[in-house]
């Protein structure tokens, strides 16, 4: 396994609508292996090929019911089949660290998929697991959580991110 670079906001990839896979194959479960490496070594929750430089449509994402590590998962070309209800809670993104703020999603979100194996699955998930579905698939279309904010709001986190991306840069020259 590999920990793989991270994308930060302004990374044009993150911007592209990843293309599909036609099929999982050894270079894809590599390439989830070092995705979940790279997110749990980020403390992060999910993440998206994109965010680490591949235009693929797969993701990881812990299944944080299981608790925290305990129980990785991956899904290839992800689409979220129907969504129901509305939560707002506060979102960030490994791509804009340093960035947080509160996002409307979906309460309940049905997702089809292939797992890692190439078998079609559906996962409903309800709360934060559907929160983390919908912000990773996000990834996936060109989106990111700053997109559904308000104009005043995504200044804000913009002007944030500016000043975090700085201090970024200053602690990886030093």
């Amino acid at each position: 396994m590999a920990l793989l670079q991270l994308r930060y906001l302004g990374d044009p990839i993150l911007r592209k609508k990843a293309k599909p896979l036609e099929e999982v194959s050894e270079e894809t479960l590599r390439l989830i292996e070092d995705m979940t490496e790279t997110m749990y070594f980020n403390e992060g929750v999910g993440l998206a090929a994109p965010q680490i430089g591949v235009s693929q449509r797969v993701i990881v994402f812990d299944n944080v019911q299981a608790g925290y590590r305990n129980d990785p998962q991956a899904l290839i070309n992800p689409e979220i089949i129907t969504g129901e209800g509305s939560m707002k809670a506060e979102e960030g993104c490994l791509c804009i660290p340093e960035v947080r703020d509160v996002v409307e999603r979906k309460e309940k979100v049905v997702v089809k998929a292939l797992n890692k194996e190439g078998q079609e699955v559906r996962i409903e998930a309800e709360g934060l697991p559907a929160r983390i579905l919908q912000h990773e698939i996000d990834h996936l279309e060109g989106i990111l959580f700053i997109d559904r904010l308000g104009a005043l709001k995504k200044k804000l986190a913009l002007s944030r991110w500016k000043k975090a991306r700085k201090e970024l840069e200053a602690r990886d020259t030093a």
